[in-house]
């Protein structure tokens, strides 16, 4: 990957390989980094950036920008009325630039910000707060809590990002546990509002919402997530130091924190669920349709119609489908796909005994992963990664995995969080594939690459846009072979089986919110079509229907990189080089899929880099 000027990136393989140009080249874009147009823009970018993470501490803490970590985001009407006004006074800002003036480089900067910032303007009519930068998944400020996330889970996610090698770093932490009783006040403050405006989730997703808080508030309090710091210190730390910050923590969690959850509990158990509405699609919310429109285009950076969408479901799962009657085939299997899968299903084989063996696992899944990488990439990671367990309180509504960033500027690493609940529900076929996108080279490689790009913008190292972002993790399934993985059927199974699920999703979300489709035909959908679990199943239908198209991003993102891809190998021929297309494909970002396919494009046409280009 080269860290020079968009315009030496794509100016061709034959200039790169002539010393003076590409000398030349490089002192225009030292050059081009003085002009005053360009300091001003990148002054505002970093003024605007420091902002953001003042207003969004929590996400502050996660990317390691200082000076945040005792706060929680102002959910009060006072502070959402500031974050709007910032918003308009940014994207006013933003474009009193002239974008003619600015390098190459900078215009594309230019436009994803403003990209950014219109697409969190617009989304304020629908209620959103998800922009720009506090989540990365569908969030209505008026539906702060689902099964799925809130601050049941969010509050213990951020203290457990938290910096603790320090007394200072604890000093933070429990600065931020004594502010956490007014966070909690807000959100339900703001479950009542939304249900004013006609806001809720439905009510049958909200079934685990009360254990979910219950379970962050034990009787014990170093048994509660949210003090997990104070139960593992490190070695600096002194003995009665430890006796000090621990105490004070159960101090703070006894006389404040637990009875605001507790409260909290109590409000959604006794009057907010009840209260919640009984229809499912997101068009039956103020507004919804057009609501789930603007979300279907943010989530894939396309203008494709939600009906556009489900009839290529629909395409795509009767190919996949031909790919797995093939594995079955070639398993010699002689029974029905149904037959198959519950075979699959069923067979102890295919499953662990303890939760332990379980995540070993995973990490020996990885461990072989890691050194074939050199293979496929030019450009490796600095940063590394770890697999640990999903907490307890909040394993059985969550996914079978997920990747949480690490924070190379304090030294966190990546984690692959894996499932351990219900291990019946949790087959071995499906392990291979899950590690892919997951880990490496999938989330990990990807958003760490981002993370440690230099000479950009701070927002271009964290933004997430869902379709390129979860693209690339599905496309990172499909490179199991050329990682010397799926040596038998049913782990190659399993990789159909997770396209297909990603396939599933097309139709069943623009079906449920676009199309009328109940819930249980989604599940049937499901079961006719996919090896997955009936647990894992009710989960992804159930997070479908709080995360309005966020789960139409990963098919569309996969196939645009597919596409890309045989569009360089047809042209380049010989040429092709995996390494260098990966690179390509990586070395922006996280981009929209317009940007991503105009750029790699660009460098096909240009004959593709050489490994003298990348390094």
């Amino acid at each position: 990957m080269m860290r020079s000027s968009l315009l030496f990136l794509f100016v061709g393989a034959a200039m790169a390989l002539v010393p003076g140009i590409a000398i030349a080249q490089n002192s225009l874009s030292r050059a081009a980094d003085e002009l005053p147009a360009v300091r001003q823009f990148r002054a505002y970018l970093e003024d605007d950036w420091r902002r953001w993470m003042v207003e969004y501490p929590e996400m502050a803490t996660v990317v390691g920008f200082p000076g945040q970590n005792r706060r929680w985001t102002d959910d009060s009407p006072q502070g959402i009325a500031e974050r709007k006004q910032h918003l308009h006074e940014s994207l006013a800002k933003l474009k009193s630039f002239a974008r003619a003036a600015l390098p190459e480089r900078e215009q594309l900067n230019y436009d994803l910000y403003l990209e950014l910032l219109t697409t969190a303007d617009e989304g304020l009519q629908y209620g959103d707060d998800s922009l720009p930068f506090r989540n990365v998944v569908p969030g209505n400020i008026w539906m702060p809590m689902t099964q799925m996330d809130g601050v049941q889970q969010g509050a213990a996610a951020t203290i457990a990002d938290m910096p603790n090698r320090t007394v200072a770093d604890y000093e933070d932490i429990l600065a931020r546990l004594a502010a956490l009783p007014a966070f909690v006040q807000q959100q339900q403050a703001l479950l009542q509002e939304g249900l004013k405006r006609g806001y809720s989730p439905p009510k049958l997703m909200l079934r685990d919402l009360p254990k979910q808080i219950a379970d962050l508030t034990p009787a014990d309090p170093l048994q509660s997530a949210l003090l997990q710091p104070f139960t593992e210190f490190p070695a600096a730390i002194a003995g009665s130091e430890r006796t000090r910050l621990t105490n004070r923590a159960k101090e703070i969690y006894s006389a404040s924190v637990a009875p605001a959850f507790k409260s909290l509990h109590d409000y959604v158990a006794g009057t907010y669920i009840p209260a919640c509405r009984e229809t499912i699609a997101a068009s039956a919310l103020p507004n919804g349709a057009a609501a789930y429109a603007f979300h279907v285009r943010w989530q894939t950076t396309t203008n494709l119609t939600p009906q556009q969408i489900h009839e290529l479901g629909l395409s795509e799962v009767k190919r996949i489908r031909g790919e797995m009657d093939k594995v079955i085939a070639t398993a010699q299997f002689h029974g029905t796909f149904h037959e198959f899968t519950e075979f699959l299903r069923n067979d102890p084989r295919f499953y662990y005994d303890n939760a332990e063996d379980l995540v070993n696992g995973y990490r020996i899944i990885d461990k072989r992963i890691d050194p074939e990488l050199a293979h496929e990439f030019g450009k490796l990671p600095r940063l590394t990664y770890g697999v640990t367990p999903i907490p307890d309180f909040k394993a059985p509504s969550q996914t079978t995995g997920y990747y949480e960033d690490g924070a190379p500027d304090v030294g966190r690493p990546g984690t692959f969080f894996v499932n351990t609940y219900k291990l019946n529900a949790r087959p071995k076929w499906e392990m291979e594939a899950l590690s892919l996108h997951e880990s490496v080279p999938g989330h990990h490689l990807q958003i760490s690459l981002a993370q440690e790009m230099d000479g950009l913008p701070e927002f271009r190292k964290f933004i997430g846009y869902s379709a390129f972002v979860e693209g690339w993790a599905l496309y990172s399934e499909s490179l199991g072979e050329e990682l010397g993985l799926y040596k038998d059927p049913y782990s190659k199974f399993g990789q159909l089986s997770y396209e297909m699920w990603r396939a599933v999703r097309l139709v069943v979300d623009t079906g449920m919110h676009s199309m009328g489709w109940t819930r249980e035909q989604a599940i049937q959908f499901f079961k006719d079509n996919t090896g997955k679990t009936d647990q894992d199943i009710t989960v992804e239908v159930d997070r479908y229907l709080v995360w309005p198209g966020q789960a139409l991003a990963y098919k569309l993102g996969q196939l645009k990189i597919r596409q890309l891809r045989t569009e360089a190998e047809t042209k380049l021929g010989d040429k092709f080089d995996v390494r260098w297309f990966h690179d390509a494909v990586l070395e922006n970002g996280a981009v929209p899929l317009s940007v991503l396919e105009q750029r790699v494009q660009r460098w096909t046409a240009a004959g593709g880099p050489s490994s003298s280009q990348n390094h």
